[in-house]
């Protein structure tokens, strides 16, 4: 969904706390009313595990008369992955798919070799204002798996696992955390958790992800004695056993994995380990080579310039 045009967000300032291989200010911009920040990636750290894009869309309010309206444009290389907070949104892509993602739903949608989509605000929701908020991820590919079939798979909240103790809650959205493992199916070892800590609360980060990080989205977290405010991403090192608190109470996402051991070029919505292949897919692009959106014909997204 890398509709919003952005820039690359920034490194923050230097801390104390050793755990912490790098922080990133977000840099936000604001689309007719829509704020989206974006984490990743940036010039020193362009991916997390397979995570090679991090976008925190709003909150923001659709007032009457206003919708989200992004048109249909194409992904080749990855896997989207859609979570909301609030409001709801149509997904359509080349597949045929239609399916409208609601708070706390999965949308996985794996581009593989090629796929197009279009992200609105559902047409029985426009008559009303309407809060929206959520995240949209992009996971890498690894080798081998860049030019999959594409696919789209919708898990329903309910379907995600959830666990709650001493303060803390959230849901597994992909991959394994507290002794629970997410239904969600992905091409390489991939954590993503949604976690909640009351005021006071403490949680431990496992060890076992080679990769890994927190957006805190409310809140404020401290680490080592060290306090982050919201709307930071914090890269942790590799191997230490980092634990996580609050004083205020804290709202966070946790995702990470394996690293994919091979380059990743990105450009646009294109991301691969070829540049050659980029281009190819440009090209495709500008010459309508790839599949329409049953449903949403009409308009398109065209290729950038440069």
């Amino acid at each position: 969904m890398s509709f919003f045009p952005g820039n690359d967000p920034n490194v923050g300032d230097a801390f104390a706390c050793d755990q912490i291989e790098l922080m990133v200010v977000p840099n936000a911009r604001d689309i007719d009313g829509f704020q989206v920040r974006r984490a990743l990636p940036t010039a020193r750290r362009r991916l997390v595990g397979p995570f090679i894009f991090f976008d925190r869309m709003g909150p923001a309010i659709l007032r009457v008369g206003e919708a989200l309206d992004v048109r249909p444009h194409p992904h080749i290389g990855l896997s989207t992955v859609t979570y909301l907070f609030d409001g709801k949104i149509r997904h359509r892509d080349s597949l045929g798919t239609e399916m409208v993602i609601e708070p706390g739903d999965v949308n996985l949608m794996t581009a593989g070799r090629g796929i197009v989509h279009s992200e609105r605000t559902p047409e029985e929701l426009r008559g009303a204002p309407m809060s929206v908020s959520g995240l949209q991820t992009w996971l890498a590919l690894p080798d081998g798996k860049e030019e999959v079939a594409p696919v789209f798979d919708h898990t329903v909240k309910a379907g995600l696992p959830r666990f709650e103790a001493e303060g803390v809650k959230g849901r597994v959205v992909i991959g394994s955390f507290e002794g629970m493992n997410s239904p969600v199916s992905v091409a390489s070892k991939t954590l993503y958790a949604d976690i909640r800590l009351e005021a006071g609360a403490s949680v431990k980060i496992p060890q076992d992800a080679e990769e890994r990080a927190i957006y805190t989205l409310d809140g404020e977290v401290s680490i080592s004695g060290d306090r982050f405010p919201a709307d930071r991403l914090l890269v942790f090192k590799p191997g230490d056993e980092i634990v996580v608190r609050s004083e205020p109470g804290a709202h966070f996402m946790l995702f990470g994995g394996d690293s994919l051991g091979s380059k990743r070029y990105i450009w646009w919505n294109f991301v691969s380990s070829s540049k050659e292949r980029i281009e190819q897919a440009k090209e495709e692009w500008r010459t309508g080579r790839f599949d329409i959106v049953p449903g949403d014909e009409e308009e398109f997204v065209p290729l950038p310039k440069g």
